[in-house]
């Protein structure tokens, strides 16, 4: 920020498409890719006479959203209109809620610099997505594709409760990882499954009420964000500083150039002309229909967190990198269903195999190895068959390969089998003392840290199949 005597507020409405099959009002699918304009139908170009027909699971994904997030599941709906004219609206008004959201007040709760808070929301309503304007298709024209109108979104509002870039990124990294957890919404943002607008304005510190905002409409990736609040608080400031006052408005983001520009002035609630949706009736959430959506819901994130900590014994970094991905979580789960060596299971999975999958591309649903698997490999490790670095090397590129063996199999058939023998590790030991005199004479003259490097030719000498643990206590014997 260019001045400290200015506070800035941030309220964030992130929009999140929902993964059903079907689109909101109709059969129409929602997959993403295909060509344009192929997944509609009458109902989604709003032709006369035709009906909307509410889809179920949308509103069993808005709940389980709702619930993760501590907010109060509103049992009676309805739907309204909101009114305005967009190309890409082909019915000239959207299906929406207005005022009464499913999901009401709630909490994301966020880590900034090892401190935790809680960002308060206001509301998480159903809706359904627009189309999608195409400037860059044609040089005369701009093309409409219809395959995204109709789609189910859940709009999640915050209150004006942020105040940083930084705690706009917590937020919205919180809100992806609990929907693709929830499996609700892939959280792409690249693709326009996720997207966010950001309400930005500024205060002088220790002011109650809120400045003019502007906002910044259809930001599609975290950094993004991040970079647009950064630049309107920027803005903002100059223009208070200089004189002039802000105009309600909305902009838009060039991540190109790094740049925000005016789009139009900004719309209030009443430009909107709400109104009931005549088409659709009210619906009501029955009680058995909430507990049976509470008890679909999987452990989250901050309970697993808590038990890795409390139960497992692992540090907060281990816990919190585990619990950042469910597909980590799954694996991680099945691995310590087999050892309960709980911390050589993360290390295993954010050491080789993270290595593995961004070398290959793939998602940790690829990995052609077991949990099973890796916890045996972890296991000759325990057992002192062979060290970690040849395990997570060799024998694991081997088992790749052929993913039906076991990994002492491999080990065997490679050779690797580490030497425990002392008689072995002895002979490899007084090789190595006996070809460097001089580092000896220095070691017994005090510099000890030398160990390493007798440890490291004994090692080499041994291609890596001495026991560690008895070359060193041999080393410490013959040295001293």
């Amino acid at each position: 920020m260019k001045n400290d005597k200015y506070e800035v507020v941030i309220g964030l409405e992130v929009h999140a498409q929902l993964q059903t099959n079907s689109k909101l009002f109709c059969g129409d699918s929602t997959s993403f890719g295909a060509a344009p304009n192929t997944h509609i139908s009458p109902i989604t170009l709003a032709h006369p006479g035709t009906l909307p027909r509410m889809n179920k699971k949308a509103i069993e994904f808005a709940i389980k959203l709702g619930l993760a997030l501590n907010c109060e599941i509103e049992q009676e709906n309805y739907f309204a209109r909101k009114n305005y004219f967009y190309p890409d609206l082909p019915k000239g008004y959207q299906i929406s809620q207005h005022t009464t959201p499913i999901c009401k007040n709630g909490v994301v709760k966020i880590n900034i610099n090892n401190q935790q808070r809680s960002v308060q929301l206001n509301r998480i309503h159903i809706e359904e997505d627009a189309g999608k304007s195409l400037h860059d298709v044609d040089e005369n024209y701009t093309a409409i594709d219809l395959n995204r109108a109709g789609v189910p979104l859940l709009e999640i509002v915050s209150e004006p409760d942020l105040h940083s870039s930084e705690e706009a990124f917590a937020y919205i990294t919180e809100l992806r990882r609990l929907v693709r957890w929830l499996e609700i919404c892939d959280g792409n943002m690249e693709e326009g499954s996720m997207r966010c607008d950001a309400n930005i304005s500024i205060r002088l510190k220790g002011e109650k009420k809120l400045g003019t905002r502007v906002e910044v409409k259809n930001l599609n990736s975290i950094r993004n964000v991040k970079k647009a609040i950064d630049l309107e608080v920027n803005r903002l400031i100059d223009i208070v500083e200089s004189g002039a006052s802000i105009i309600q408005e909305t902009r838009s983001f060039d991540a190109d150039n790094n740049t925000t520009f005016s789009l139009r002035s900004k719309e209030d609630a009443d430009d909107y002309r709400y109104f009931a949706d005549p088409d659709l009736t009210p619906f009501h959430i029955t009680d058995q229909f909430l507990q049976a959506v509470k008890d679909s819901l999987p452990a989250l994130p901050e309970a697993l967190e808590i038990k890795y900590k409390e139960v497992f014994q692992l540090a907060p970094y281990d816990a919190q990198v585990i619990c950042s991905d469910k597909a980590l979580v799954n694996y991680f789960e099945e691995i310590i269903k087999y050892t309960t060596n709980y911390k050589a299971a993360v290390n295993w999975l954010m050491g080789p195999i993270k290595s593995y999958l961004n070398d290959h591309s793939i998602e940790l649903e690829a990995f052609p190895l077991s949990p099973e698997k890796t916890a045996s490999l972890i296991q000759l490790v325990n057992d002192g068959k062979v060290n970690f670095s040849i395990a997570s090397t060799k024998i694991l590129s081997a088992l790749i390969q052929a993913p039906q063996k076991n990994p002492l199999e491999v080990a065997t058939e490679l050779n690797l089998l580490q030497e425990s023998n002392n008689d072995s590790v002895a002979n490899w030991v007084d090789e190595v003392i006996n070809k460097m005199p001089d580092k000896v004479k220095e070691y017994r003259s005090g510099k000890k840290g030398l160990i390493g490097l007798f440890a490291g030719e004994v090692k080499k000498l041994s291609k890596g199949k001495a026991d560690m643990n008895v070359v060193n206590k041999l080393l410490a014997e013959k040295l001293n």
